[in-house]
Parts: C-alpha cells; sequence; structure tokens
C-alpha cells in the first residue's frame, strides 16, 4: 500500500516503515483484532488512523516488554492499566530469573566438580526447591530425631532455628554444601546417630541436668581445650603422653568431675556428621567457616581415659 498520509491515513506498508515492525506482524495483529482497520478502500485494503499508529507503538511497546498477546489486549481495552500488567510480569520475569539462576548455579557446579549425570539430576532437583521446602526438609529431620523426647526448649530452638538460605546465585560450594546437607538428613543412619544423641540429652535432663545450650563462656573453655589438644597432636604427642595427661588433669579439674565420666558423656555427642551438619550450613548461608574439631577432641577423650 502506498502511504495516504495526507489524509492522516496509512497503509500497512507505511505503518511498518513508521514501527519497525514486519506488514506480516501487523497484518496478524489486525487479524487478531488488537489493530482493527480504521476503513478500508474500495479494492479492501486495510487502513489506519493516527490513533490506531498509537495503539501500534503501544503494542509494540507491550509485546517488547513480554507481556502477551491478551494482556497486551486488556490493556489497550482499558481492561487493566499498564502498572497491572507491570506488576503482573515483574513476579513471572522474577520466577524466571531465579530458576535461571539456579540452572546456571548447577552448570557452574557440574563444570567445577565433573560431576555424572545421575548427580546431574539429583542436583537440578535439589537445587529447585524452593526456600519452605528446604526448610520443610530441616524440619522433618529434626522432628524425628527428637520425636517424643523432653528437650531442653532453648536448646531445640537453636537447633532448628539454622536453615539453609541458599541465595538466588549460590556458588559452586554453596550448591554443593546444601545437596551435601540434604542427603545428610535424609540418611537413616545419621538420623539414627543424632536419635541417640537427642535419648541421652532427655535421659540427662530427666536426671536433673539443665541441658540448656553452653554459654560463650563454657563455649571458649571447650574451644581452649580443643586447641590445646590439636596443639598437643600436631607436636606428635600421644594422648596417654605427659602432654595428654597434663590436659586431661587440667579439665577434670576444672569440670569438678571424674576425668572418664566426662569422657563418657562428651563421646555421646562425637559424631564427625553432626559437625559436618554446621559446616555445610555455615558454607551455604555464608557464616564464618565452622573449625573441624572432631580429631582433637577424639584426642581429648582418649587422654580423659587414659588418666589413672
Amino acid at each position: 500500500m502506498v502511504s495516504m498520509g495526507g489524509s492522516g491515513v496509512f497503509g500497512i506498508g507505511e505503518l511498518a516503515r513508521r514501527t519497525g515492525l514486519t506488514t506480516r506482524t501487523i497484518r496478524f495483529y489486525s487479524d487478531e483484532g488488537l489493530l482493527p482497520p480504521t476503513d478500508r478502500t474500495h479494492a479492501g485494503y486495510r487502513r489506519y488512523d493516527a490513533a490506531a499508529l498509537a495503539r501500534l507503538e503501544l503494542l509494540k511497546t507491550l509485546r517488547e516488554l513480554g507481556i502477551g498477546l491478551t494482556e497486551a489486549n486488556e490493556a489497550l481495552a482499558g481492561n487493566a492499566s499498564v502498572a497491572e500488567l507491570a506488576s503482573r510480569h515483574v513476579a513471572l520475569l522474577d520466577e524466571q530469573l531465579r530458576v535461571l539462576r539456579l540452572r546456571r548455579a548447577v552448570l557452574r557446579a557440574v563444570a567445577k566438580n565433573g560431576s555424572r549425570l545421575d548427580e546431574v539430576r539429583l542436583m537440578k532437583d535439589l537445587a529447585a526447591m524452593t526456600d519452605d521446602e528446604r526448610n520443610r526438609l530441616i524440619d522433618e529431620f529434626w522432628d524425628e530425631v527428637n520425636a517424643g523426647l523432653d528437650i531442653n526448649p532453648e536448646f531445640e530452638a537453636g537447633m532448628r532455628s539454622a536453615k539453609p538460605g541458599l541465595p538466588d546465585d549460590p556458588s559452586p560450594e554453596q550448591l554443593q554444601g546444601w545437596i551435601e546437607l540434604a542427603e545428610l538428613v535424609q540418611d537413616a543412619d545419621f538420623r539414627r546417630r543424632i536419635r541417640e544423641m537427642s535419648e541421652f540429652h532427655a535421659q540427662a535432663r530427666a536426671d536433673g541436668q539443665d541441658m540448656s545450650r553452653p554459654d560463650e563462656r563454657t563455649q571458649e573453655q571447650w574451644n581452649g581445650w580443643l586447641d590445646a589438644a590439636a596443639a598437643a597432636m600436631a607436636a606428635g604427642n600421644a594422648p596417654d603422653s605427659p602432654a595428654g595427661s597434663a590436659l586431661a588433669e587440667q579439665v577434670s579439674t576444672e569440670l569438678d568431675q571424674p576425668a572418664a565420666e566426662f569422657a563418657d558423656q562428651y563421646e555421646v555427642g562425637l559424631d564427625p556428621r553432626a559437625e559436618r551438619y554446621w559446616q555445610l550450613l555455615a558454607t551455604i548461608n555464608g557464616w564464618p567457616p565452622v573449625p573441624t574439631r572432631t580429631p582433637a577432641a577424639t584426642w581429648l577423650i582418649t587422654a580423659l581415659r587414659a588418666l589413672p
């Protein structure tokens, strides 16, 4: 069609030139009712006025923003405001971006770790979980291992409060950490072991012990003993060496408790997987790293039992 600009009416070819859209696209919009022609020539060619041109420009903008044809038609018909459409579309884009970031994170982790095909599928499924689904997995773990037991409320609340907050764009380490944590809390043997710890806790509480979380001073004291044990180990000292005996005597004296008795109590809560649980949470959440203390704790328990 030749432009009929003198009368303020345009053919499809002129609309295409002014908007950058193809004539095929404009015809499609017109056929779908999104761009009704203003008039037709005697030969049946469609003609459009300035209002139609403005409508087409708006339609083009909405489509470039990813708004669907149905929603765009709602806006053009006045049945929905552009602000409402934008709000709906932002929510949709946010979800699409979340999925794309997780896919990228999975691919980065696969490339870094050289994962096998079965690992890739597991990684994808676990990465796609929502925050609520991840939290539910952790809550179900604690529900099972503490079921029916009288656990100190403060202690239990502290255990449950730590949740895996995987960011929208996790690093390979964070994603791998979440996968390992998800596998760990679903491991039957690990659940059995933590259940044993919870049963010991409940029995000690029934026997009159407070069993609340250790205060900062107590925690620092324990960390000091473990640091000393680690240093003794690094120096090549055996648990039954003079260095081991001296540290065991110090611990027993400061606790005012027989060494063997404390060793038995301490060993109940000793499992490298329990320590790994907190290390993984720290990695996922970007917390300060949790040091590995199980070897030092095992050395210290052996030293306590070696005392006469």
